[in-house]
């Protein structure tokens, strides 16, 4: 049942379904922008997931090359094009861009059907110790198959 919870890889894209609840929304029944961001966290998420490269396990692991690494935000491009509304199905749309030393960029969509609501870029930076490393071998073997895909 988890691979439901986490979305599914289609054509080299993460799609994830999300319902918008009333809690999502502000004042005027539409989706508060900073809801988006935790939309499109989740389809990272859940992306890196699906591909083999959960990131709590990578944080955790003992002494190897994936050893205590996070995934950090470095920066991030939006732009909201149409509004969501309460009681909408959204598609969560995630796929890489690019895979370089220490970062991948992403692009991010968030869908309702045909319409794109919102449009994302964001660059991912691999960390430990609190520093940019290389990104693990085994992690950018996976998102470039995923970029041939």
């Amino acid at each position: 049942m988890t691979a439901h919870l986490d979305g599914e890889v289609r054509d080299g894209r993460h799609h994830m379904q999300v319902r918008v609840y009333y809690e999502d929304t502000d004042f005027s029944g539409i989706v508060y922008h900073a809801n988006y961001l935790r939309f499109m966290e989740r389809g990272r998420t859940n992306h890196l997931r699906l591909m083999g490269a959960e990131q709590q396990a990578l944080f955790e692991q003992p002494a190897t090359e994936d050893a205590g690494f996070a995934f950090v935000v470095r920066s991030m491009h939006l732009d909201f094009l149409k509004p969501a509304r309460m009681d909408d199905v959204l598609d969560v749309v995630t796929w890489p861009i690019a895979v370089k030393g220490a970062s991948i960029m992403l692009a991010q969509e968030v869908r309702r059907g045909e319409d794109v609501l919102v449009k994302a870029e964001v660059r991912v930076a691999f960390i430990s110790g609190g520093r940019a490393q290389p990104i693990p071998k085994s992690i950018r073997t996976l998102m470039k198959a995923d970029l041939i895909s």
